[in-house]
């Protein structure tokens, strides 16, 4: 019979534009059970295989203990002290392996048989924790079984969330435009944006760009001018329509793609994209009248 230790990942987080997600992605392993994510920590269930696996533990040590992998810094915090630079340590690791500076704590637990190690008080039952945390030891380990880095595809439902800018649309002539005379669109907002967010422990920094841009023109003849540029203004111009005398209302649609890094990797495509659209603008199309002046009054 398998017995289940308890993980208590504590995560030092990142400030972000985006609030961490509901739903844990670290548990990757056939043996995890149910995990759940807070502000400051990740609790997972794994096999008592896998708490041989990350923290070294063998034996006994496997079905005597709860572990725990804590963040120096949020230990002495806990203890109500002052982190200092020595709570902190950069670890080496491999392309897509995960190394933490951490001190690893077991608490003895009751087992099956209802005994533990320490003595067992009136009324502990199988798997329940006794007494308080020892440390075992600090040091960085390998905890990419426990919280392996971002993928795509969840870096992909942080981007779809970003507070991407709604691109305002310029058009040429200014206020009213003359029929038979085109009318030029393009926006002169930013068309790359920057954004930093914290994904399980991790900082993801989304560098998103504006890929395409999809004019409204209001106009049922020609509904929209798509271009794979923010355009200008004229003579320089990508898109432009020419419009019959009348009130239209015109608006643009960004299509956005990104890439994403993670904790300073090479950076990565961000699968799929997303879209914004920009407040709309009201203008008159007037015909134009010929008038004819005597040049000699």
């Amino acid at each position: 019979m398998r017995i289940l230790a308890r993980f208590l990942l504590s995560l030092a987080m990142v400030s972000s534009w985006v609030v961490a997600s509901g739903s844990a992605q670290a548990c990757q392993l056939d043996d995890c059970g149910g995990t759940a994510a807070r502000d400051s920590a990740i609790d997972a269930w794994y096999s008592s295989a896998n708490v041989g696996s990350v923290v070294g533990a063998s034996g006994a040590g496997t079905v005597d203990y709860v572990w725990r992998l804590m963040r120096p810094c949020a230990l002495v915090e806990e203890g109500g002290g002052v982190c200092n630079a020595l709570d902190f340590e950069n670890c080496p690791a491999e392309p897509g392996q995960v190394v933490r500076y951490l001190t690893v704590q077991q608490r003895p637990i009751v087992r099956p048989d209802g005994t533990a190690v320490v003595p067992v008080p009136p009324g502990a039952l199988p798997g329940d924790p006794i007494g308080g945390w020892t440390t075992d030891r600090t040091a960085c380990i390998d905890i990419t079984a426990l919280n392996p880095p971002p993928t795509p595809e969840e870096v992909f439902t942080y981007f779809e969330r970003l507070p991407l800018p709604q691109l305002t649309t310029e058009h040429a002539p200014p206020g009213d435009g003359l029929s038979g005379l085109p009318v030029v669109f393009w926006t002169d907002s930013p068309a790359t944006q920057t954004f930093t967010v914290d994904i399980r422990g991790f900082t993801v920094v989304i560098v998103a760009e504006a890929e395409q841009f999809t004019w409204r023109t209001g106009d049922r003849t020609t509904p929209t001018l798509t271009t794979t540029e923010p355009g200008s203004a004229y003579p320089d111009h990508a898109a432009e329509h020419l419009y019959r005398s009348g009130t239209y209302t015109a608006s643009l649609t960004v299509t956005w793609g990104a890439t994403f890094t993670v904790d300073g990797s090479a950076p990565a495509d961000v699968p799929g994209t997303t879209t914004t659209d920009g407040p709309p603008v009201t203008f008159d199309v007037v015909e134009a009248a010929a008038v004819l002046t005597n040049p000699y009054d």
